[in-house]
């Protein structure tokens, strides 16, 4: 029986303190900044993903001309998955052989690639200016297949 009344007498004792809680000033002050910082968390945390969702550069390209032909970089912050495919098309069509190259492709996409023109019967005249433009055609297809 003491028990009991114990028991009943702390349930009541606190009933009595959290009601007093509940009207208390301080306490919905509290509850009110919470809210507000929780707003701004959401608020932050959506211009976040926005920011991360618009920011998609393109990669840069550079075109330089050499004696032995073209050295031709190009480099981008993401691993550009697929990029190297649409680069050798494009060397391809312009009748490039690669006499070197350096790839990577892991966290980042990194290319620089010596090339010069194939011996063949496309007269065509080659210049830094009409590599970069085809390469730079390359690479805005591979932007768009992959937003796809």
């Amino acid at each position: 029986m003491v028990s009991r009344v114990h028991k009943r007498t702390a349930m009541y004792r606190n009933l009595h303190l959290l009601r007093s809680i509940r009207y208390s000033h301080s306490v919905s002050d509290y509850i009110q900044g919470l809210k507000q910082k929780l707003e701004e968390l959401n608020q932050l945390t959506v211009a976040t993903a926005r920011k991360i969702v618009d920011y998609d550069p393109m990669p840069k390209l550079e075109v330089e001309t050499q004696e032995e032909g073209f050295v031709i970089k190009v480099l981008s912050e993401s691993s550009c998955q697929g990029l190297l495919v649409f680069i050798l098309e494009a060397f391809e069509e312009l009748g490039l052989d690669v006499l070197q190259a350096r790839v990577s492709c892991a966290h980042s996409f990194s290319l620089e690639a010596l090339g010069n023109k194939e011996n063949n019967e496309d007269t065509r005249p080659l210049d830094a200016q009409l590599v970069e433009q085809v390469v730079s055609q390359a690479i805005q297809n591979w932007r768009e297949v992959s937003q796809i």
